[in-house]
């Protein structure tokens, strides 16, 4: 239970994942936004079976591996938000986003996560506290653990998806273009991108 409350704590701050889903949200719509969340669900699943392998501890002894993962990740991040901020105009009758773009959104989702070290530093710091040797094998502990969290902040990232996806069409249906959001997408993503290329291991 005290596990549990920590993770709600923990998951309904808002931080880069949920500013990421804010962001998919309210530029295109509710079923991107969804899927965004599923995608950094995906992600955190791959930071929990490599904690529970031993691999996050990679990270945390080997410097270089750090730099690598982190720098990645930022190219990664300001090349999404350069190509959102040089993507043309749209309209209101655009179609709906496309089974295509899902996956492609999804993906961005995943990789958006894995290559956050910070991730898999914050759970190779979390979820030992909570884990007894005596109750069973540590990596199943750290797998359950890993699952409950995922749990929690994919609840709550979709609530966040919902929210916002319909402040965003609120907001659409005033303003007649799609363009302002995705220059707001673009920059938020840039900033992570920023935020994430200047980020110091600790």
């Amino acid at each position: 239970m005290v596990f549990l409350a920590a993770t709600l704590a923990l998951n309904v701050t808002p931080g880069p994942d949920m500013l990421y889903v804010v962001a998919r949200s309210v530029s295109e719509g509710r079923k991107a936004g969804i899927v965004s969340a599923l995608g950094i669900a995906a992600g955190c699943l791959v930071h929990t079976f490599a904690i529970a392998a031993g691999l996050s501890g990679l990270l945390m002894a080997v410097p270089l591996a750090f730099e690598v993962v982190k720098l990645t990740g930022a190219a990664y991040l300001l090349y999404l938000g350069v190509r959102a901020l040089l993507s043309r105009d749209t309209t209101l009758a655009a179609p709906t986003v496309e089974r295509a773009r899902l996956w492609a959104i999804f993906r961005q989702g995943v990789v958006t996560n894995v290559l956050n070290p910070k991730v898999a530093l914050f759970f190779l710091a979390f979820l030992p506290q909570f884990v007894d040797p005596k109750r069973g094998p540590v990596s199943a502990q750290l797998v359950l653990l890993g699952f409950l969290f995922n749990a929690s902040g994919t609840l709550v990232n979709t609530v966040v998806a919902l929210v916002s996806s319909g402040a965003g069409q609120w907001t659409k249906r005033h303003v007649g273009s799609s363009t302002l959001f995705k220059r707001a997408t673009g920059l938020v993503f840039v900033g992570l991108g920023l935020r994430l290329a200047f980020l110091e291991r600790k």
